[in-house]
Parts: C-alpha cells; structure tokens; sequence
C-alpha cells in the first residue's frame, strides 16, 4: 500500500477532483447511470466515505490510542490483569503506566522511542538512492521501456507487470502509470480507459508484491521485528522475509490483471464508456491527437505509430538506460564476490544470511539505485552538476514527512504498549481463544486476510495499519506456531487487493482525477465497477496461491521459518 497517510494527501487529491467536471463523489449526475447504477455500489461506497471521514488522521490516532493504553495500563494493574506466558510458564502482569516512575520513562525515552523505531532509519536510507533514481528520470524511463516494445494482445500484461514491479517507486507510480498506461494503450488502438484501470488495478492492489525488494519489504519487516519482540526480544524480520514468494506473486498478479481485464473490464468499458467522447489529446504522445479521436476501441488492436514512436524511449534515453543497467550488473557483480567470497570483510563464517550485505540490505538497495539514478542522470543530462544528486535526495525525503510524524506517533504507541505487557496480554488471552475454536489454518488465515481487507477500507496507511494491528496479532499468531513472516505475509495478502476499492484513499480520488480527465462523464461508480473485479479476484487468487504455496512447505523467504519456534 501507498504509504502517504490518507488524510494528509486527500485535500489534494479532494482539490484536483473537484477542479474538473464534479467531485470525486459527486458526479453521478453529470453520467447518469454510468456513474452508479452500473456498479450497484454507491450506496456501499457513501458508507464507507461517510464512516471513514469520521475517524482521526493516523497520526492523532495513534495518540488517541496511546491515552488508551496509560489508562487501560492503569485499570489492568488495579484489577490484577495476568496471564501465563505459554512458552515459559511465567506470569505476564500488566504493568500501570501512571506510576511515578513509568511518567518520568514516558518523557525520558520518548526520543529513543522515535530514533529507535525500526523502519525509521532504513526508509530513510533507501529513499535517498531511490530519489536519485527517481528525480533523474530513471524509474519513469524503465517504466517506458517495459511497455514500449509489446503488442495490443501482450500490452495488458506489460503494464500490469510495470504497475506491479513500480511499487519500487512507491506512491510515484500512480502519477508514472495511469497516464501512461491510457496513452500506451491509445497508441495501440485500445481504449485509454481500460489502460488506465490497468495501470491503477496494478499499481494499487499489487502494491504488496514486486519482482524487486522495495521500501514496503524494509518498512514492514522493522515493524514486525518490533512486534516480534514482544514474545522474543531476540526475534528479527529480514527485509528479505517474504522475497521467495512476493517475486512469483508479482506474475501471478500480473496474470490475473490480465484475465479480469481481458474476460470482463474490456467488454465492461465499452458499456459504461462513450468512447466517442473521450479527450484523446489527454492520452496522445503526439500533437495529431485529434486525428486519433475515435479510434480507440476495447476490441480494436490497430495501432497507431506516431502514437508508439512517441512511447519509446530517445536515443539518449535509451543510452542512459544501457550505461545504468552495465552500471547496475557490475554492482551486483561485486555484490556477490563481496557476499561469498571468503576473504571479503563482509562475508560471514555463518553463511551468506548472515553477512552485514543481508542483514543491512537497505544499504545496498539505496546505493543500487543511487548508482542507476545518478549513471543515467549523467547521460542524459537531467544530471549536470555534482550538487544535483544532493538536491535530489533532499526532494525524494520531502516525500517522507508525513510517514516520519506518523512513525514519530506509532513509535511512542508501540514503546508504550509493550511496557504495559498489554501486548504480551492480549497475544496470550487471543491465542487462548484461537486454540480453543481451534480453526483450521486456512480458516485462521482467511479470516485474518478479511480483517485486513475490511480494515483497509478506513485506515489506507499501510505503514499505520500494520503498526495498529501487528502488536497484537504477531505475538498471538506466534503463541499458536505460525511464524512473524507468515503473520506479516498474510497482512500483505489483505492489505493490497482493496486498495483500488476504498474511496478514503487519495489515490482512488486521483485515479477518478485522470478518468475524468479523459472522459468527462465518468463518476465513482465507473471506477466502482471497473474496480471491483480487479480487487475481488486479486484478493481470491492471491490468496490462493498463498495457500499452495504455504502447504507445499516453500519458504516465504531467505531463512524465514513457517512455524514458531521454528522447526
């Protein structure tokens, strides 16, 4: 998920939707039943809104429920609240927050509290290599070049497997994507529509999987080892956790994309869209856009090609994008020889999964592609000075403070929560109960997923979600065998597939922002019912696929057990 808090985003989002032809909520009037009567809806939709508008922004809400936890410390102490430590037997008391002394540690380590939170340092440090390959224009040309060579008939897979991989980019995609994805398809004589929810069904419900390791893998591992440690203080997510099985999921979510827009979204398109109508001067590369108006067609696979000459990439594109992938295989030469290699100073005795190169994965990440960035940005030009790299560093943090003053809150929610042992209380009381339903594990997992998915609806945060949920739910999965890596995967499985169906999200509001754009008529229930098939079979064949995965006895990642203790 987009990382960016919902509710610092959306009056943005809320400004541009309403600069058009209506609201991202009120334009059903403008389409008629295009709008929400297809979808059958919008009644669903105004309640999720309307619900999620009245709860607080991330940031107040971890405070509200950090109050929560002192005062809840304070009554659990005073009712003599314990449980018994399954794995030691030992009492787990809780403890009060409003003693003396637990007052004075509130304000003493609050900015331990901050400076110790686990994804802090590591986000920071990948978005400094990650901006320099932004800001120098190399995401967005790999993005190209991945779409720029491929046919009408392979064209949705293309971009779904871009929109899927460019969670790399992180909340950049949607703006790198959408558009492309409607003037791509344009350009091969396909409907902008359908490109565009293309683009936004892959960049939003596959923001959990990639063919990469991205800042979600870093930021939810931090948080689950600070989880983790509830139950085991010694217990570590890698970063590297779920990579086995998010790289095959970024296909097999690529392929879905590609079914649901083949069998359904293509045929659903030309119902709901005048295509007749569309501005196709908002999905041309080139100036004759007038000439095209009219052409594209869901069925339609003639292409245009001054539309596809405009697509790709120049030959000082192309260049930059030759010397940085040269750049980048040296790296990952050396990278290798540095893991392996037994004289290395960065080789472990204890094998690879130990070396500081996999324990500290994010420093390599960051200089990976603040190694691409700053190789094409020097071909290119867009890089002409020594201080341009900075610059862009300092720009790609800027997108950072909203998710720093969120962690700032979380850190001090968590810090708390674990200092009450109302965590450790509530994991133990929890997995009493999961033991005594005794559910099957697909059932545990299933329901777990849906939590996650209703859930998404009203806190889109990703980071914030799982910082909410995690305390409690990786310690009690935990108590009942199944591992942190399995608890955080399954997190991902539920979080990312609703995405594209929540209105409370900012990017909802952008992906209608560009509907609009192109075809004036379009509401919340086109999006609505162009969304929905995405997110219900992403949701259905991920999980699927999870459950094979997971019986056949495959690990999630690099040393990442499927049980705990581990077998």
């Amino acid at each position: 998920m987009a990382e960016t808090p919902n509710t610092t985003a959306r009056p943005l989002a809320r400004e541009e939707t309403s600069s058009g032809t209506g609201t991202g909520t009120g334009t059903s009037s403008d389409s008629g039943s295009n709008a929400t009567s297809n979808s059958g809806s919008g009644g669903f939709l105004n309640w999720v809104e309307k619900l999620g508008n009245k709860l607080p922004d991330p940031f107040w809400l971890f405070v509200i429920l950090a109050g929560v936890v002192a005062i809840s410390s304070w009554i659990g102490s005073t009712i003599g609240m314990s449980a018994t430590d399954p794995a030691s037997g030992d009492p787990v008391k809780v403890d009060n927050l409003l003693t003396h002394d637990n007052i004075s540690k509130m304000v003493t380590e609050t900015v331990t509290n901050f400076t110790s939170f686990p994804p802090l340092g590591v986000i920071i440090t990948v978005m400094l290599g990650v901006a320099v390959a932004e800001q120098s224009g190399f995401l967005s040309a790999v993005v190209r070049a991945m779409v720029s060579r491929v046919g009408p008939r392979t064209l949705t897979f293309a971009v779904a497997i871009a929109g899927v991989t460019g969670s790399v980019a992180s909340d950049a995609i949607y703006v790198i994507l959408i558009p492309l994805g409607a003037m791509a398809f344009n350009a091969l004589g396909r409907s902008p529509i359908v490109g565009a929810m293309v683009a936004f069904a892959a960049s939003s419900a596959g923001f959990n999987a990639s063919l990469v390791l991205n800042i979600t893998d870093l930021l939810l591992a931090g948080i689950s080892t600070s989880a983790a440690n509830i139950v085991d203080p010694d217990y570590s997510v890698s970063p590297l956790a779920n990579v086995f099985f998010v790289i095959p999921s970024s296909v097999v979510l690529a392929l879905i994309v590609t079914a649901v827009t083949e069998l359904y979204v293509n045929k659903k398109a030309t119902e709901l869209v005048n295509h007749d109508e569309i501005n196709y001067e908002e999905v041309s590369f080139s100036n004759d856009a007038a000439s095209n108006a009219g052409k594209a067609d869901a069925n339609d696979g003639d292409g245009n090609e001054d539309e596809e000459e405009a697509l790709e990439l120049n030959d000082r594109e192309k260049k930059g994008m030759w010397w940085a992938v040269v750049a980048l295989g040296i790296f990952l030469a050396v990278y290798i020889v540095l893991l392996f290699w037994p004289a290395s100073p960065l080789a472990s005795e204890a094998g690879a999964m130990e070396s500081p190169l996999i324990e500290h994965i994010e420093v390599p990440i960051a200089l990976a592609f603040l190694l691409a960035g700053v190789v094409y940005g020097i071909i290119t030009r867009s890089i002409s000075e020594a201080t341009d790299v900075p610059d862009f560093m300092a720009r790609g943090l800027k997108t950072l403070i909203p998710t720093l003053v969120l962690f700032f809150a979380a850190s001090q929610f968590l810090a708390w929560f674990e200092w009450s042992n109302l965590g450790s209380w509530t994991a133990i009381q929890g997995s009493n109960l999961l033991q005594a339903i005794d559910l099957p594990k697909p059932l545990l997992f299933l329901f777990f997923v849906c939590i996650v998915a209703v859930l998404n609806l009203f806190i889109t945060s990703g980071s914030a979600q799982w910082a909410l949920v995690a305390p409690v739910v990786v310690p009690m999965m935990m108590y009942v065998g199944t591992s942190p890596e399995v608890t955080q995967m399954l997190f991902r499985l539920g979080d990312s597939p609703t995405n594209i169906i929540t209105p409370m999200s900012p990017y909802f509001a952008l992906a209608l922002t560009f509907l609009q754009r192109y075809y004036r008529r379009a509401g919340v229930g086109t999006l609505m019912s162009l969304s929905l098939p995405y997110a219900i079979w992403m949701l259905i064949g991920w999980f699927a696929f999870f459950l094979v995965w997971y019986f056949l006895g495959i690990p999630l990642g690099p040393g990442a057990p499927m049980d705990y203790p581990a077998n």
